[in-house]
């Protein structure tokens, strides 16, 4: 053999060596996952305390995984995180990343496909002013809290519940009165009484926290007015989810162990969680809010066609999905969602 044929046979050699472990080299050893403010986020919460996600990873073989967490609140500063490359998973309300989703189709560069479903619970909109008794109240000197306008889960949720209150096409009639505040700052300042914020459409604790105060009431509770709903999910760059499909696996079998966790022994969950949240809580103050029936967790999403057809009907987004399955990762297309 010529040292021509000797050096391609050798060169073939070694591109199938490489072909060969390619998948398992495709495999990330550490790994960027957001979380946010407030109970819908718990199954995040106890996966980090209790270090689910590394659990599963050794679990499938993917050998030792880094697991750095961050706390980002509101969808665009989550959009903008994801944007810049510094996330890989991302635990969000539905509709930040249903407008992602949608700008980014068809954009392999930018491209995001949801991993998960999260969790649901009632938003309430609190009040400290004692005229608003309902949404019909409100008036333009009035302003409502909410992490991230027109985008985040609160701002969304506050269209829909509009939408049912003064018709569909009058669906942004109180997206003038909204401010962007985190749900931390936001309580404080509806207690306080001291700034321009009259309301607050926030998720536990915070809502809890904030009827404790007696000038703030409860104006409307927004499983009442839309049923049930996934409120959050979790998501990723598509180009991370083709690369990674045991890493988004453990992920997936991680979440599902945390929910299991929290539906066994919520009293164990209000702990870890009254333990790490920014906002002091008790575990007897937690507990209470898991008890309800209107909070509950599952990686299966529910109902998340439907915000997006809302979406996609208001002018928020171009691309409508034509199912639910379109929103998710593979993994997930066997599962009764909707």
């Amino acid at each position: 053999m010529s040292w021509k044929a000797s050096l391609g046979a050798a060169a073939l050699g070694l591109a199938a060596l490489l072909a060969a472990g390619s998948p398992s080299q495709a495999e990330v050893k550490e790994v960027r996952i957001s979380k946010g403010y407030g109970i819908l986020y718990l199954p995040l919460i106890v996966m980090e305390d209790q270090k689910l996600l590394e659990k599963q990873a050794e679990k499938a073989g993917i050998g030792p995984l880094k697991v750095n967490w961050l706390m980002l609140d509101g969808g665009n500063v989550i959009n903008d995180a994801m944007m810049a490359g510094s996330l890989d998973i991302a635990g969000t309300g539905a509709p930040g990343f249903i407008t992602l989703w949608a700008k980014a189709k068809g954009i392999p560069s930018v491209e995001v496909v949801g991993v998960s479903g999260l969790s649901s619970t009632s938003l309430w909109m609190n009040s400290n002013n004692p005229e608003i008794k309902s949404l019909k109240d409100f008036k333009s000197s009035d302003k409502i809290a909410l992490p991230g306008i027109k985008t985040s889960l609160s701002a969304v949720m506050l269209q829909l519940m509009v939408a049912h209150e003064f018709g569909r096409e009058n669906y942004a009639k109180l997206d003038p009165m909204t401010v962007g505040l985190p749900h931390p700052e936001a309580l404080a300042a509806l207690t306080s009484g001291k700034t321009e914020i009259t309301a607050h459409l926030t998720s536990p604790p915070f809502s809890y926290l904030e009827l404790k105060d007696s000038k703030v009431h409860r104006v409307a509770n927004s499983v009442d007015i839309l049923g049930r709903l996934t409120m959050d999910v979790t998501f990723a760059p598509k180009r991370f989810v083709d690369a990674n499909p045991k890493v988004v696996q453990a992920f997936l079998d991680a979440l599902d162990e945390a929910d299991a966790f929290i539906a066994r022994d919520k009293a164990a969950a209000a702990e870890i969680y009254a333990r790490t949240a920014k906002v002091k809580t008790t575990k007897e103050e937690v507990t209470e809010m898991l008890e309800d029936k209107d909070t509950w967790f599952s990686a299966t999403p529910e109902g998340v066609l439907k915000i997006a057809d809302f979406m996609h009907g208001a002018g928020s987004i171009k691309v409508k999905p034509a199912s639910w399955q379109d929103l998710f990762v593979p993994q997930l297309r066997e599962r009764n969602g909707s």
